[in-house]
């Protein structure tokens, strides 16, 4: 799969950099590497980062780790200015 980036520009999905933002967000190492799993598994070629961002944080909190995505949220406000 492809992310495409904020700025238009692309990469290959990388599941170590979503497991490595919600650990570091207070996330289990369990529940971020299983986020990343599904979606690794996802059908589309391609997904936005901001995309991948929203399931990530409505996936931190069906699994309830809701202090991770509002974490998450928090630093984002803060230093990407969403």
């Amino acid at each position: 799969m492809k992310v495409v980036k904020r700025d238009g520009s692309t990469e290959v999905f990388m599941p170590e950099k979503v497991v490595v933002s919600a650990v570091k967000s207070g996330a289990p190492y369990e529940t971020a590497r299983d986020i990343a799993s599904s979606l690794s598994k996802r059908s589309e070629s391609t997904m936005k980062s901001t995309e991948i961002r929203s399931y990530v944080i409505s996936e931190l909190r069906s699994r309830k780790a809701a202090s991770a995505a509002d974490a998450w949220e928090t630093y984002d406000q803060k230093h990407k200015k969403r």
